[in-house]
């Protein structure tokens, strides 16, 4: 259910605007009342036990993890039978918007560019001590910060490896057609090779 702007969730998190909403939740633009600055607000709209797990998830993996091409995660809580994730609010359109706007292709200096940046954070990602694997990069999930830089977004669908590279975390079944390599589309397993492929 979507929340009114006004709504006031622990006593802190004011919702300013919806930003975007799709099947699995809604991100809120919202004002943080106790440190005064604005938020981006990430709701799930499900119900079913495996996607709230999942949500759960996306909390942790986002709230342990530091690089300049991540989200910073400041607090995750449930209200109302709601889950909610508070994270750092990237101003602007992400990449798949601004190209639709554009109506022609980024230049090719700049999207190399964006693309090591990427890199540095899937290198980062997959080389946690039990590597995350994202599995959801594609333009919609890439916003560009307000220094320029660019930072990936939508840890729904990502998974933790074990040392053997056996899934450590169960991971959601999803995937955009476009951009998933094969082994997501069959579903017979991913691992960082798959964020490489997506990526490029």
């Amino acid at each position: 259910m979507q929340l009114p702007p006004d709504t006031l969730l622990q006593g802190r998190y004011r919702v300013l605007a919806l930003i975007a909403q799709g099947g699995m939740g809604a991100v809120y633009r919202a004002r943080d009342e106790r440190l005064g600055h604005i938020v981006a607000l990430k709701q799930t709209l499900m119900a079913d036990p495996a996607l709230r797990a999942a949500f759960e998830r996306e909390a942790r993996l986002l709230a342990a993890l530091h690089h300049p091409a991540l989200p910073v995660v400041s607090d995750h809580f449930a209200e109302d039978g709601g889950q909610f994730l508070v994270m750092q609010y990237i101003p602007g359109e992400d990449l798949a918007a601004q190209l639709r706007a554009r109506g022609a292709p980024f230049p090719p200096a700049q999207v190399l560019a964006w693309a090591d940046q990427i890199l540095a954070a899937l290198e980062y990602l997959h080389g946690q001590r039990q590597p995350i694997v994202h599995r959801d990069i594609k333009p919609q999930n890439l916003k560009l910060a307000p220094h320029g830089g660019v930072i990936l977004l939508d840890f729904g669908l990502a998974k933790g490896m074990g040392g053997s590279g056996q899934t450590a975390s169960p991971s959601l079944f999803g995937y955009t057609p476009q951009y998933a390599p094969i082994e997501q589309i069959q579903g017979s397993g991913t691992d960082p090779r798959s964020d490489l492929y997506s990526l490029a």
